[in-house]
């Protein structure tokens, strides 16, 4: 008597031009090596937390590794490379050192390779902030405002100071190949506990330097991938139901269903066949969830003023930001909101006098998105994360240059909420900002600390690929204890 595994139940088709079903086939086959095939597939997926069971339902609320102080994120990320040193890295050096060589300046920073470069002082004023006194350049005077629930990190660096290469690196924690994204891991280990709306939605008016990659999904199943909703009157296009009634609908989808899943039973772990069945029970339920998630009508005057809109607006960062508190209210896992302003980045190569209206288009929003959560007791579960791919130089080759080039040696992060203490400023940079000098924070340690705000052990959230287990941070990361509450 031949057993057959629980999990190849339920393909019976015989035909006369095939007198065995596909699973007597793969037992047959090469002395059973099919089968044992087969069985290879189905332990990768064991090993990567995808049980057969599981596929039912890719998106279902999963266990945390360990208790999570975040149930959401929202992920800001500035497009271009903001200046730490004209933001939240204060360098009183800078000031007084201005005009002259970084050698002159300061003699042990010859061995960086720039004893030639001239410093360029930055073009605002640094002031401290709230009870902490965390220092704060007056491009930002709205955020200065809630520095003591602010989180700063002065000592981030990452491997590129190429754009596509470091924004890939900070979303995907790869800055040489294409890999799943930050929000897919997540939404792959916590799945989500809305099943009306996706659990990682991306805000954003165009995508970064390198596209839509940064919320990719790529070897992780489909239905992980970031939702990108474009700011406009029609944010959520095609969403208006096409049946004559609601359940007309539904007995259409549940038909669609039935055959898709017996589809899906003869041909075994089909990621993308599910990813596509799970996004056409999003869709359904996003007819009746989106709507009103995108709808800020409701909102009140003083809530629109809080993020710096005006009734009827329907672009701009302050709707990303006012749309994200409302996605968040509603359970979505991850949020992005990129900062890709349609008249340029913050890649200010000619002009450091760019920043200024930059910094004017999010620093009220995200003030506002701040204290509209913490106004609604839900920033303790919600964790923000501003960052940007790398910083700018504190010097350059001309000593009357107006803009800053790329500089990943050392730049700035903040975070907010969701577990992290606040009024901090953690890590240093040297006296010109041009290296890390003390507690060292690598776009790896972040997405460590991401995760484990979210219960998620970095070493332990894996997927088996290609016959090796993948993770975010790689084979590499810490969590930075330090800033944890």
């Amino acid at each position: 008597m031949r057993v057959i595994p629980q999990w190849f139940s339920g393909s019976q088709l015989r035909t006369s031009a095939m007198p065995y079903t596909r699973r007597e086939f793969l037992h047959r086959a090469a002395g059973g090596f099919g089968a044992i095939a087969l069985a290879g597939m189905w332990a990768d997926l064991a090993r990567a937390g995808t049980s057969p069971a599981a596929l039912t339902d890719p998106l279902a609320p999963k266990p945390t590794h360990f208790p999570a102080k975040a149930k959401t994120v929202i992920f800001i990320f500035s497009t271009g490379g903001t200046s730490h040193v004209d933001t939240f890295d204060h360098k009183p050096r800078l000031y007084e050192a201005d005009g002259k060589t970084v050698a002159a300046a300061s003699p042990q920073s010859g061995r960086r390779g720039a004893a030639a470069q001239f410093i360029k002082r930055p073009n605002w004023d640094f002031r401290p902030y709230g009870k902490s006194g965390t220092m704060v350049s007056d491009l930002f005077p709205y955020l200065g405002q809630c520095a003591d629930d602010l989180c700063v990190i002065n000592s981030m660096h990452g491997d590129s100071g190429g754009h596509d290469k470091a924004t890939m690196g900070m979303h995907t924690g790869s800055f040489n190949f294409a890999r799943p994204s930050i929000g897919a891991w997540v939404s792959y280990g916590l799945g989500t506990e809305n099943q009306n709306l996706p659990s990682f939605v991306v805000l954003a008016p165009k995508p970064p330097y390198t596209g839509t990659q940064a919320w990719g999904a790529d070897f992780l199943p489909g239905c992980h991938q970031g939702t990108h909703v474009v700011p406009g009157a029609t944010p959520v296009p095609d969403v208006a139901r096409l049946s004559p009634t609601e359940e007309l609908q539904q007995m259409e989808l549940e038909l669609l269903g039935q055959s898709n899943r017996k589809h899906q039973r003869l041909r075994g772990a089909d990621l993308a066949l599910e990813a596509q069945i799970r996004s056409f029970e999003t869709a359904f339920g996003m007819q009746q969830a989106a709507p009103e998630a995108f709808d800020v009508a409701r909102e009140s005057d003083a809530t629109l003023e809080l993020y710096g809109m005006k009734r009827g607006d329907a672009a701009g960062f302050g709707w990303q930001c006012l749309i994200a508190r409302r996605l968040a209210e509603r359970g979505v896992r991850f949020i992005e909101l990129l900062d890709v302003g349609s008249s340029g980045n913050w890649d200010s190569h000619g002009d450091m006098n760019d920043h200024a209206k930059l910094s004017r288009n999010i620093d009220r929003p995200l003030a506002g998105l701040i204290k509209d959560l913490k106004g609604r007791g839900l920033l303790d579960s919600t964790l923000l994360v501003w960052t940007t791919e790398f910083g700018r130089t504190p010097y350059n080759a001309a000593r009357d240059a107006k803009g800053r080039e790329h500089h990943n040696a050392v730049f700035s992060s903040w975070l907010a909420g969701g577990g992290v203490k606040g009024g901090l400023a953690y890590g240093k940079s040297d006296e010109l900002g041009a290296t890390v000098a003390e507690d060292g924070v690598h776009v790896h340690d972040l997405h460590a600390t991401i995760l484990h705000l979210c219960g998620l052990d970095h070493e332990r959230l894996t997927y088996r690929h290609a016959g090796r287990d993948f993770r975010l941070t790689d084979v590499a990361g810490r969590v930075v204890h330090p800033i944890l509450a």
